[in-house]
């Protein structure tokens, strides 16, 4: 899970300076205020770790990757060559990590903490090259202590160095070897971990790095139209797919592997497709749901719904469209393994205001839910331009349903120049102390507005009548 990150001198970004990322992360905001650029870098991040090519340091994408950016320079803040491109990630591993020195068993750092920062600057042909690294282990209590492994590149002369504090590291046959630049954006090259004696550790952060982004999934804002008909052959995806185009595939996997989910503790767990389907329910969408195949044998299935008790079942195609777009997003939610972080966009469009509200209680159970006795531990990001949403996570707050320290609530703008990011300050009471100006728009602005244009039409009426 991640608890904190920052960019720096990324497309409308200067800095956002450091951001607390909570089990429910919330961004609103106005179009093309930079919202979206945020999950773009983290989609890039993660599409670097997938890749083969270990000499790639930030896979930018293409045709088949999960995000195009272009190239370097298009990355960059204000397309100025000359910036480097920053971040730092911060999350908290699933198990503590342990590090020992090999030359000295004695001793050991532990930490379930991991930072890592990044610089990547283009190179003479403009393209991303990795100036330096650093991860650092954090240890909280007086038995663990901090350790920190620096990768650099020197500008100049290209000098690669790797520093440990404050573990020592040994070179090998007790001489200096030429060392190799680090891989990708967070990795160390092979040749220069034999270079030492005790460099075998490092092998664990680059694990936990890949662990984090294989973890990461994403679905967007424009969702695939339902169909009559979905195929599924046994398969279990990974995910919904960015359109939601695997969730009834996803949906199915789940139920065939017999997982069962609660909304949280004292909750009674239910087979995945019951569960998902009391979701909709209480969303309000639909009255009943369930897939089934179109013929005994067959690999074809239709989604069947009831939309009140009175109605006959209908396909999916044929209710209204807000149960297609929100059923990925209920789905993706819940079918992430345990320890996920699902980055999504928009999942309350096409949604009525009521159902927007109550879709917020399906995020916060998704991060308290459970699954074979254990917490899912799941964490979302999530892109919204709902008040509904909003409002309904201010009143789970003030009846203690969520915690604040649960939820970070960040407003996103455009000075014109630079985006800018504010975190929203909820307090137990749900009450939001810096709530922006013009937030959800000018509602008192249109409220003045509208009463004085009755009040002048009244008066134009009146005087009408009376000549």
């Amino acid at each position: 899970m991640l608890t904190s990150m920052r960019i720096k001198n990324f497309k409308a970004w200067i800095d956002t300076g450091n951001l607390r990322m909570a089990p429910l992360t919330v961004l609103f905001g106005g179009n093309s205020a930079g919202k979206s650029s945020i999950g773009h870098l983290l989609l890039a991040l993660k599409q670097t770790v997938l890749s083969p090519d270990r000499k790639t340091v930030l896979h930018l994408g293409d045709q088949n990757a999960l995000i195009d950016l272009g190239t370097f320079e298009d990355c960059l803040y204000n397309h100025d060559i000359k910036n480097s491109l920053e971040f730092s990630l911060q999350w908290k591993t699933p198990k503590q990590l342990l590090i020992k020195n090999s030359l000295k068993p004695s001793e050991q750092y532990r930490g379930s903490e991991i930072l890592l920062k990044t610089v990547i600057k283009a190179n003479q042909r403009g393209q991303p090259q990795l100036r330096s690294l650093l991860y650092r282990l954090d240890g909280r209590s007086s038995d663990k202590a901090e350790l920190e492994v620096s990768h650099n590149v020197s500008e100049s002369n290209n000098l690669v160095t790797l520093d440990c504090v404050p573990l020592k590291l040994v070179y090998a046959a007790g001489r200096k070897w030429p060392l190799e630049p680090p891989e990708k954006f967070y990795g160390f090259s092979s040749r220069t971990l034999a270079r030492f004696q005790n460099a075998d550790f490092m092998s664990d952060f680059v694990l936990e790095t890949e662990r984090l982004f294989n973890q990461l999934f994403y679905l967007g804002p424009l969702r695939e139209h339902p169909k009559r008909i979905y195929p599924w052959a046994g398969d279990t995806p990974p995910d919904v797919g960015q359109r939601g185009e695997l969730s009834i595939p996803a949906l199915l996997a789940a139920r065939e592997l017999g997982r069962k989910l609660n909304r949280g503790p004292k909750c009674h767990y239910h087979k995945f497709d019951s569960f998902i389907a009391g979701w909709l329910v209480d969303l309000g969408v639909i009255h009943s749901f369930r897939i089934e195949p179109v013929a005994k044998g067959r690999k074809e299935y239709e989604v069947l719904i009831k939309t009140a008790s009175g109605t006959p079942e209908v396909k999916l195609t044929d209710v209204g469209f807000g149960v297609s777009q929100v059923l990925p997003a209920l789905i993706q939610a819940f079918y992430a393994p345990p320890h996920s972080i699902v980055w999504m966009e928009q999942p309350e469009i096409h949604l009525h205001p009521s159902v927007q509200a109550n879709l917020a209680d399906a995020f916060v159970s998704a991060i308290s839910a459970n699954e074979d006795g254990e917490p899912r531990d799941t964490q979302l990001i999530i892109e919204s331009h709902s008040e509904h949403f909003l409002s309904r996570l201010q009143r789970r707050v003030a009846e203690g349903v969520l915690d604040p320290d649960d939820v970070a609530i960040y407003f996103v703008s455009h000075n014109g120049k630079a985006a800018r990011i504010e975190e929203l300050e909820i307090d137990l009471y749900g009450e939001i102390d810096n709530w922006p100006e013009d937030f959800f728009g000018d509602e008192m602005g249109d409220i003045t507005a509208r009463t004085m244009a009755a009040i002048s039409r009244r008066k134009n009426q009146t005087e009408g009548a009376g000549s």
